[in-house]
C-alpha cells in the first residue's frame, strides 16, 4: 500500500507526540521506569542491601492473642550488631515473672552456611538450650513467629518471581513469591512458599502471606507502623495471625519504642556468658 506526503507527514507527527509524551512520563516518575525493569531476584537484592542500622537498642511488647481474645504481654530487652554482613541479636524477657530471665540469642550468618546459631536460655531450668534446624519452624516462645521468622532470611535460599503490582497503603508495591530452592530450605523455615509485598519507593517487605508447610495454615504478616528513625526505616509495629480455613487461630503484635542506632553496646554482650547472666 503506497503512503502520500501527507499520511508521511502525520505518521511523523504522531511518533513526536507520543516520544513528547514519553518523555514527561519519564521526568514526571523519574525513579519508576528503571525499578520497573527490576526483576524478583533483583528487587529482593535490593531489599537485602537496605539499610537496617547497626548496635541497635530498643524495648520490645509481644503481645499474644488466642482465638478468644485473651491477650498475654510480654515486655523485652532487644539488641542487635553486625559482624561484616553476619550479624548478632541478643532478647531478654523483662516480664511477666513466669518467662522473666528468659534470653534468647541468634547469631545470623549472611551466606546462611553455616546455618544460624541460635541459644535460649531457660531461668526455671538454668540452661542454655540451643536451637536445633529441625526445630527452627517452630513457634518463638508461643507466638505465630517462628524461630526462623526472628532471623533474616538469607537470599540465595530461595527463588523469586514478580506476580504483579499493586498498593499497600496508598504506596506502589511488588507483590513478589518466594519459593525455597530444597526441601532442607523449606523445613528449616516451615514454609512452602511465601508472598511479599515490597514497597517500591524504600524496598522494604511491608506484608507477607506463608504457606505453612504443615497443618493447612497461612500466616499473614503485616507492617502496620512504620518510621523512619536516625534515616533508617524501621517497622515499629509488626502484627502476624496464623489462619486456617479462613479462621483466625491466633495473633502476635511486636511493638518496637525507643529505638536506638549506634548504641555503644559492650563487647561480651552477645556471649553465651551474658545470656545465662541477663542484664
Amino acid at each position: 500500500m503506497m503512503i502520500n506526503r501527507n499520511q508521511q507527514r502525520r505518521i511523523h507527527r504522531a511518533g513526536l507526540i507520543i516520544g513528547i509524551f514519553l518523555a514527561m512520563a519519564v521526568l514526571a516518575f523519574p525513579g519508576r521506569s528503571p525499578a520497573a525493569a527490576l526483576t524478583g531476584r533483583q528487587v529482593m537484592e535490593r531489599v537485602d542491601a537496605r539499610d537496617d542500622g547497626d548496635n541497635m537498642a530498643a524495648d520490645m511488647t509481644m503481645l499474644l492473642i488466642d482465638k478468644q481474645g485473651h491477650a498475654r504481654r510480654r515486655e523485652i530487652k532487644v539488641f542487635s550488631r553486625d559482624q561484616g554482613k553476619d550479624q548478632w541479636r541478643l532478647q531478654f524477657f523483662q516480664s511477666p515473672a513466669d518467662v522473666k530471665g528468659t534470653g534468647f540469642l541468634s547469631h545470623d550468618y549472611y551466606g546462611g552456611k553455616p546455618d544460624d546459631d541460635q541459644w535460649l536460655y531457660l531461668p526455671a531450668l538454668h540452661k542454655i538450650k540451643r536451637i536445633a534446624s529441625s526445630d527452627k519452624s517452630s513457634s518463638f516462645m508461643g507466638s505465630d513467629f517462628s524461630y526462623a521468622d526472628m532471623t533474616r532470611r538469607v537470599l540465595d535460599e530461595w527463588h523469586y518471581k514478580i506476580l504483579k503490582e499493586s498498593e499497600v497503603g496508598g504506596q506502589p508495591v511488588w507483590l513478589i513469591e518466594a519459593v525455597p530452592v530444597d526441601r532442607t530450605v523449606a523445613d528449616r523455615y516451615g514454609y512452602e512458599k511465601s508472598v511479599l509485598f515490597v514497597r517500591q519507593d524504600i524496598f522494604m517487605t511491608v506484608r507477607a502471606v506463608n504457606w505453612v508447610k504443615k497443618g493447612g495454615k497461612l500466616k499473614y504478616m503485616e507492617i502496620t507502623q512504620l518510621e523512619r528513625i536516625n534515616g533508617i526505616w524501621v517497622a515499629t509495629e509488626i502484627r502476624m495471625k496464623t489462619v486456617k480455613n479462613k479462621a483466625t487461630l491466633h495473633r502476635t503484635v511486636l511493638t518496637f519504642t525507643n529505638v536506638r542506632f549506634n548504641q555503644p553496646l559492650d563487647d561480651d554482650l552477645f556471649t553465651l556468658r551474658r545470656l545465662e547472666k541477663g542484664l
